[in-house]
């Protein structure tokens, strides 16, 4: 049984990633807590209190030594899983070896420490399918800038626009995230080490060279102090996963409405059984913008879980610090699986040009309305122009006819204002205007992408 649909093995697949399910795993807890600990003993061995060998035994015990059920039963006897896991590694130690085990740290230091181990990996993989959200998204916005389509505001017809400037706009909105996302990695990837209230008594003056040491071992940064209580890395690292998840929602948005019926602009990418409907034949229903909107749906009330968990009592909370296990991993598993589908759309969404430009048509002129009302100004009086062209947009709503005729039919329309009325329904302009705004957002999206590489890797 399954508590969670991110967990589920029928729909975990659906909402996250196999890559970042794997990360975020009991076999990877497991695995970043004995990294934990062997690092520790490296680095107490440095400065003389641990035994040399104690890193090397610790580094033959894999998760798959350790029984995990077991673990589970004891945890919910202990209250925390450290407990139970120290015992089990200590019992495969060599006895000489197990009085060092584990040296000067409590249980917060091992799970936090994995959680950043762990936190580490996911975050290679949303640097991963980010860097390929904004390749997709810059080649779709340049592909489309001059194509024109309708611009829509409270679900309406507003003024012309292109539909490169509406993807422009999904990239900007990622790209905005994805910018904070170094600084975010350096930030919150720290090790943590301050024994059972915070002051490392149990390493004696040797306490900061071991946290500078554990640190190092694991490739994280060392905090200026213990951070048991110093929750705001994890909302820090919450809160930034919700807002991709929320730009990432707003392209989804998009892509569900404009794939409806009515509408029919843009289609999600077709494989044969995606999106079908067990009643309905016909349907292609848009599974990667349901998927994100879900993901959005469902982000908010993690983010609130842990600002909660801030408010932590003492040197060590009962219950906040546990509640963050059911929000930050959710988290990741949520941008995953938004991730993904939007690398879908991105990749290969499928763009109607033709419809869009009956679109435009369907209205009889009535989204150059604002245009017409900015040519009379100069000629009638702003708030005059504007009388006129709504009294027309009535006209032309009720006896059906094109905005144009209308407003040429106007009583109060002088005769020179005729050339200026059939100029403003010409769309070159505004079609320019939107085309003009793709160049800047692409080249800084494509900016934030270079600067966007994981540890180890180039390009």
């Amino acid at each position: 049984m399954t508590f969670s649909a991110l967990d589920s093995a029928i729909t975990g697949p659906l909402f996250a990633s196999e890559a970042m399910r794997a990360v975020f795993s009991d076999r990877a807890r497991l695995a970043a807590m004995l990294r934990t600990e062997a690092a520790l003993a490296r680095a107490e061995a440095k400065y003389g209190l641990a035994a040399k060998s104690l890193a090397a035994a610790i580094e033959k015990i894999g998760p798959d030594d350790l029984d995990l059920a077991g673990l589970g039963r004891d945890t919910a006897t202990a209250g925390v899983p450290t407990i139970p896991f120290v015992k089990a590694v200590q019992a495969k130690l060599p006895a000489k070896l197990r009085p060092d085990f584990h040296r000067g740290t409590t249980t917060q230091d091992i799970l936090d420490t994995a959680l950043v181990l762990q936190m580490a990996e996911a975050y290679r993989l949303v640097t991963d399918d980010l860097r390929e959200v904004l390749s997709g998204l810059a080649r779709l916005a340049t592909r489309y800038r001059a194509t024109p389509c309708a611009g829509r505001t409270y679900g309406q017809h507003a003024a012309p626009v292109t539909f490169g400037y509406v993807v422009a706009l999904w990239l900007m909105g990622i790209a905005d995230a994805a910018a904070a996302l170094p600084d975010l990695r350096r930030r919150t990837l720290v090790v943590s080490l301050g024994g059972p209230v915070g002051t490392l008594s149990g390493l004696g003056n040797k306490a900061r060279q071991v946290t500078r040491a554990l640190a190092s071992e694991l490739g994280l940064a060392a905090p200026a102090a213990p951070w048991h209580v110093l929750r705001g890395r994890m909302v820090e690292t919450g809160t930034w996963l919700a807002t991709l998840i929320g730009a990432l929602a707003k392209m989804a948005e998009d892509v569900a409405r404009l794939s409806s019926t009515e509408i029919g602009e843009v289609a999600e990418p077709y494989a044969p059984g995606r999106g079908g409907s067990t009643a309905l034949p016909h349907k292609r229903n848009p599974v990667s913008a349901t998927v994100i909107r879900a993901a959005h749906g469902a982000a908010a009330g993690h983010v609130v879980t842990l600002l909660d968990s801030m408010a932590a009592e003492y040197q060590r909370p009962a219950g906040a610090w546990h509640a963050e296990w059911h929000a930050l991993p959710q988290l990741y598993g949520l941008a995953s699986g938004a991730l993904r589908e939007a690398r879908n759309l991105a990749g290969g969404l499928t763009v109607d040009a033709a419809r869009m430009r009956r679109n435009l048509a369907m209205t009889g002129g009535l989204l150059m309305a604002g245009e017409v009302a900015a040519a009379l100004a100069p000629i009638l009086g702003r708030a005059e122009a504007h009388r006129l062209v709504e009294d027309a947009a009535s006209e032309a709503r009720t006896s059906a006819i094109p905005l144009r005729d209308a407003v040429l039919a106007a009583p109060a329309l002088p005769p020179r204002a005729r050339q200026a009325v059939e100029e403003a329904f010409d769309i070159g302009p505004s079609v320019d205007a939107a085309a003009a705004t793709v160049a800047p957002i692409v080249v800084g999206a494509r900016a934030i992408r270079a600067r966007l590489k994981n540890p180890g890797r180039k390009g």
